[in-house]
């Protein structure tokens, strides 16, 4: 006969206490928010080797593979331009409009491909949630790394268009160091929040492709700033002109370009800047970890 011993509370202390004294905790309890942190940092090589991994599916099949990461904001800069400077002459309302509307598209982009991703970066792998252990927060991470290791090669192509239709290099340009910087903080925080509302709102992800293309049509990517100056005043001209969008792209804009017309002072710009990123970026994060016990679950 097998006797089966059962551990008994002789100490009179209520389970929890007992617990709390010799260190344990609940299981899948959600943890502070700094041991996350210190978590997400102990998984950083399998948040990047994710992320490779996620570069070489999407284009392995394809016979120009990495060059689409390039072609498909040039391909849109093209179309944009046939339109809003051709057709609806928009290229005549300033100088060098190439350069202005290519480095609004590209800039967008960025922000536009961080969220289409991001959305889907838990719904997309739950067999990988439901198999192993990490934090989650890894996952829209990596769509983040992805999407900065394009823009890389997508800014390249923005400062050669800006060279061939006559910007002078000058050490303002300096100054796209920081605003991208500044942006992939943003689209950190961006990427965490979306993932989140997409785990809970299953039709979320098809909202994503009009809240995006409303947006870009609010943030002046394809026209002159100055068309809302001209349109609207007051606190309504002050709120379209904080859109997080519209102030990152103005900061490129004002990087890469001479003489261009912006919407508020650089300083302005500046500061709107730093405090989107602090705002989003961190409640963004913070947003996600307090999600963290759900995600996978069914």
């Amino acid at each position: 006969m097998v006797q089966t011993a059962v551990a008994g509370n002789d100490t009179g202390l209520p389970m929890k206490e007992l617990a709390k004294r010799h260190g344990l905790r609940a299981a899948g309890a959600l943890p502070s928010l700094p041991a996350y942190v210190r978590q997400l940092w102990a998984y950083r090589h399998f948040t990047g080797a994710y992320a490779n991994a996620k570069v070489s599916s999407s284009l392995g099949n394809t016979r120009l593979g990495m060059i689409w990461q390039v072609l498909t904001p040039l391909l849109n800069a093209a179309v944009y331009f046939l339109i809003f400077g051709v057709i609806l002459a928009g290229s005549k309302e300033m100088d060098n409009f190439i350069a202005y509307l290519c480095t609004g598209v590209f800039v967008f982009g960025y922000t536009q491909s961080v969220v289409q991703n991001g959305v889907q970066s838990i719904t997309g792998n739950l067999g990988l949630i439901r198999a192993l252990h990490f934090p989650r927060a890894s996952l829209p991470l990596a769509v983040v790394l992805v999407e900065a290791r394009n823009l890389i090669a997508s800014m390249a192509v923005l400062i050669t268009i800006v060279l061939i239709t006559g910007e002078p290099v000058t050490v303002e340009w300096l100054l796209m160091v920081p605003a991208l910087m500044l942006q992939t903080i943003f689209n950190t925080g961006l990427a965490m929040l979306t993932a989140r509302l997409g785990s809970k709102i299953v039709d979320f992800k098809q909202l994503v492709p009009f809240i995006m293309r409303i947006w870009m049509y609010c943030s002046a990517v394809l026209y002159n700033v100055q068309q809302f100056e001209k349109r609207l005043d007051g606190w309504t001209l002050r709120l379209v002109e904080a859109n997080p969008m519209l102030v990152f792209i103005e900061l490129m804009r004002h990087a890469l370009m001479e003489n261009v017309p912006l919407a508020g002072s650089p300083t302005r710009l500046w500061v709107q800047s730093i405090i989107w990123a602090v705002i989003v970026g961190i409640g963004g994060f913070v947003y996600f970890w307090r999600g963290e016990k759900g995600y996978g679950r069914g």
